[in-house]
């Protein structure tokens, strides 16, 4: 996480030489704003990934004397199939479609979310996934 971090913060650094010198070259306020906002994006990825790699043991890829077989093995569950994703894009699209044709579509959209939301959330807690 070390490397990602000074990535980031190499970014941000170069934000934070950019921007007074942007001000003070065009007095523009949005733009200024702009790079700002910015800076303070990539601060805040890098301070978090500064206080994870702190906190963190070091991971197979910051090693420098570590092979690929060293990473071997199962990686984590995912799952193999799910529906859910397609009811949650349908409640996307009826959420949008809503302001156009009637709230009553919109309210009818937050229902069909609530619903396929709770089913993907609960998936792996019934049927041939069931933990």
């Amino acid at each position: 996480m070390k490397v990602e971090g000074w990535m980031f913060a190499a970014i941000a650094i170069f934000l934070g030489v950019v921007t007074p010198v942007y001000w003070f070259m065009s007095h523009e306020v949005i733009g200024t704003v702009a790079l700002i906002m910015a800076f303070l994006l990539f601060a805040m990825v890098a301070v978090y990934l500064f206080n994870i790699a702190r906190k963190m043991d070091e991971r197979l890829e910051d090693r420098k004397d570590g092979e690929i077989f060293d990473g071997a093995g199962a990686i984590g569950f995912f799952p193999p199939k799910s529906i859910w994703p397609f009811w949650l894009a349908l409640t996307v699209q009826l959420l949008a479609l809503g302001p156009v044709f009637g709230w009553w579509l919109s309210i009818l959209a937050v229902c069909v979310g609530i619903w396929s939301l709770s089913g993907w959330v609960f998936e792996f807690y019934r049927g041939d996934y069931k933990h």
